[in-house]
């Protein structure tokens, strides 16, 4: 499976004008050692465009190595340094034909490393775009 870093533009939702504030990045197929460069740079591309609220969907991603982990925590990282907002979309660990989901492979490796609770986490791009409460707890301050 090729992998892909994709944005509202090329999905068919107009850029980022669907999510308000914030950047969605669509990522698929497996989060290696080569891959991961390529999210990299797609993030710090949206951080010197402006952007502060961002959503990483890994939804597709069927596999993630500990280089995608790494970028997931410079991410962290990156947007704690700026002051600004990670929420990551992982599915739950199955689905309803009850095999594995897709994108569920991240949230059992961030989970085994113990960095899982350091996210924003949420099932799916429209709860995660939705407004938060104030009451919400804020993981990134962790």
């Amino acid at each position: 499976m090729a992998f892909e870093v994709t944005d509202g533009e090329q999905d068919g939702q107009g850029g980022q004008s669907g999510h308000g504030e914030w950047a969605v990045l669509h990522v698929s197929g497996e989060m290696d050692l080569v891959t991961s460069p390529v999210l990299r740079q797609r993030v710090h591309d949206a951080v010197a465009d402006g952007r502060r609220s961002l959503v990483l969907d890994l939804s597709g991603v069927v596999f993630c190595d500990s280089s995608g982990v790494g970028v997931l925590v410079a991410t962290r990282r990156l947007m704690r340094s700026c002051r600004g907002r990670l929420r990551l979309i992982l599915p739950a660990d199955g689905h309803a034909g009850g095999g594995p989901a897709e994108g569920a492979h991240v949230s059992r490796v961030l989970a085994a490393l113990g960095v899982r609770r350091l996210f924003d986490v949420h099932p799916d791009v429209p709860s995660a775009v939705a407004p938060e409460s104030d009451d919400e707890a804020d993981p990134l301050s962790a």
